[in-house]
């Protein structure tokens, strides 16, 4: 099951993340929010050492380190 966060709005959020190489050829890991899940990338727990926080502007939500 992925995470899932509902924003004050009371839109729901899936968690991803996927590896990807920068243009100098770093891999990095990242992590987005997206309104459909996608089953390769989705997330089932926020990773740890992270926290949710929610963007007052736009709703949406983004990962925060602790």
């Amino acid at each position: 099951m992925a995470f899932t966060h509902t924003n004050a709005r009371g839109q729901d959020y899936i968690l991803h993340g996927k590896q990807v190489t920068l243009q100098n050829g770093r891999e990095q890991q990242i992590f987005y929010f997206a309104r459909s899940e996608r089953p390769a990338e989705a997330l089932a727990a926020v990773p740890e050492g992270y926290r949710v926080l929610e963007s007052e502007q736009t709703g949406l939500p983004f990962l925060k380190k602790s």
